[in-house]
């Protein structure tokens, strides 16, 4: 009886954990999105648009990956805009662009969005938004914190990202134990 009790907590706890990381619980204030729109649809315009996000990510990931909240990756995000519109204008002059970028913290309305096995609802998001150009082609967005964007292995440097559940590790040292 004891261990059917056992592998029933076990089965609960495991669902649980499984229900919590499949899909975020909490509302469009928990996020913090990243916007980055192309000065237009031409193909040069959208491949440098992809430049500029890896290298901004790569600039923006150890601080965001120094925050414990939406509000503290803001406050990284914001005493740093002048530094992203650095980096951005540095990767559209490295590849012939005489257009400049423009970085602003403020809220947008987003679409339904998947990332990986996680949905964003439709909504109004605290947003990083970066404007090449006119700003008036086809964009690319994300979620900054929690850091969404890198999902699926996306190889921007944030390979060493992983989600932790604490009552997975009790019960795993629980067994250990257990065994012993």
């Amino acid at each position: 009886m004891k261990r059917i009790v056992c592998v029933l907590v076990l089965i609960f706890a495991a669902v649980t954990a499984a229900i919590a990381f499949a899909e975020p619980s909490g509302s469009a204030t928990d996020f913090l999105r990243i916007h980055i729109r192309a000065d237009s649809n031409d193909s040069a315009d959208q491949n440098v648009k992809y430049a500029v996000k890896s290298a901004v990510v790569e600039y923006l990931t150890p601080y965001v990956a120094q925050a414990h909240s939406k509000q503290e990756a803001m406050s990284a995000i914001g005493a740093r805009l002048s530094d992203i519109e650095e980096v951005c204008d540095g990767v559209l002059a490295a590849n012939g662009f005489g257009y400049t970028a423009h970085a602003e913290l403020r809220r947008e309305q987003f679409p339904d969005r998947a990332y990986g096995d996680v949905t964003l609802k439709s909504g109004v998001y605290d947003s990083l938004i970066i404007e090449l150009g006119s700003g008036k082609g086809n964009n690319w967005w994300c979620v900054v914190y929690p850091p969404l964007c890198f999902v699926n292995g996306e190889s921007n440097g944030t390979n060493n990202i992983r989600y932790k559940s604490k009552l997975l590790e009790i019960i795993a040292e629980w067994k250990e134990n257990r065994n012993k």
